[in-house]
């Protein structure tokens, strides 16, 4: 979601980034909670593969490195990228979620086809949502430094990926924008090292243009219910992929979502289970023949969210019931 959210934005509002950009100072929110709680969060997060964001896969001589990341920049990449630049240097081709021609072949679709980002016919969205809803909506865009005026007409999931960035990232510029992917990008670049992309240019907007309009009005108010806490999220999120526990953040939302006005348990976790199927698992199923089909071809370094690694379902899983042997490396 981080991903899609700083995507998202650059695409639809390019004149809108700025410079400047303070970085985010928010609370741990998870180890603020009361010892049992996480004890008993902890025990949820341990699924396979749980730890870690860099591995390697070895399989009949041929070598995957796979680097989970985080797609905001970080001065804490530094010994991460020392561990990679050499193995970026091997590496026969770098495989990412969306490389550069993947995104401009992403800007030429929107292009020609507004309605993908933009409500082109129909009422807008203070038009759909309540007059109380629409006014907490426009303080959080606002906090953004984005008028309201110029996402009325935007789809909701797009608003709701905008806000899923907290506020204290904004404006958005390459200094807090370059995560782990887009620095290994720009280094494959500057030394010829081929880009290849893990999926179409256009899978996430498809993802997106299956989510019925009403719940997606209904995943922008959720957005806007916990806005207060978004810079504490922020910090959560960055606190817990430097200490390679992505997978206890994944549980904590699941607990936050569960906490949100009106949801209940089993609600809640029919959510995530969607989420889960839409944005994780199906997509790790369909990256393991490119995986595996560019590791035939020499070693492979594949950097995409440090989230498609753990699980029963995850990356790392899938590729050791196919056979590869993995093991973590650690910067």
């Amino acid at each position: 979601m981080r991903y899609l959210a700083t995507l998202a934005f650059l695409l639809a509002m390019p004149a809108a980034v700025q410079a400047g950009a303070e970085p985010c100072h928010g609370q741990n929110l998870i180890t603020a909670l009361p010892p049992a709680d996480l004890a008993a969060l902890k025990a949820k997060a341990e699924v396979p593969f749980a730890h870690g964001n860099l591995w390697q896969a070895s399989k009949d001589g041929h070598e995957i490195i796979l680097a989970g990341t985080y797609h905001l920049n970080d001065p804490r990449f530094a010994p991460i990228l020392a561990l990679l630049t050499p193995r970026l240097a091997a590496s026969t081709t770098l495989l990412v979620e969306a490389g550069p021609l993947e995104e401009e072949a992403l800007k030429a679709k929107i292009a020609k086809d507004p309605s993908l980002m933009l409500l082109t016919k129909g009422p807008t969205l203070p038009e759909q949502l309540a007059p109380e809803d629409w006014d907490s909506l426009a303080a959080a865009l606002k906090a953004r430094g984005m008028l309201p005026a110029m996402a009325a007409k935007m789809q909701p999931w797009l608003v709701a990926s905008m806000l899923g960035m907290p506020a204290c990232m904004f404006p958005m510029t390459p200094t807090n924008t370059e995560g782990l992917d887009k620095q290994l990008i720009a280094m494959a670049q500057a030394k010829g090292i081929p880009i290849k992309a893990l999926e179409p240019a256009d899978a996430i907007l498809s993802i997106f243009g299956q989510i019925p309009p009403d719940q997606q009005l209904e995943m922008l108010m959720q957005t806007v219910a916990i806005d207060a806490q978004s810079d504490d999220m922020a910090t959560t999120l960055s606190d817990s992929y430097f200490s390679g526990e992505s997978r206890l953040f994944w549980e904590f939302t699941a607990l936050q979502t569960a906490s949100l006005p009106g949801m209940t348990p089993d609600r809640a976790a029919a959510e995530m289970a969607l989420v889960d199927r839409a944005m994780i698992s199906s997509r790790n199923a369909s990256w393991i023949p490119v995986l595996e089909a560019a590791a035939a071809k020499g070693p492979v370094l594949a950097a995409f969210g440090a989230l498609h690694l753990p699980g029963e379902a995850g990356v790392l899983t899938l590729l050791a019931q196919s056979g590869w042997r993995l093991s973590p490396l650690t910067p």
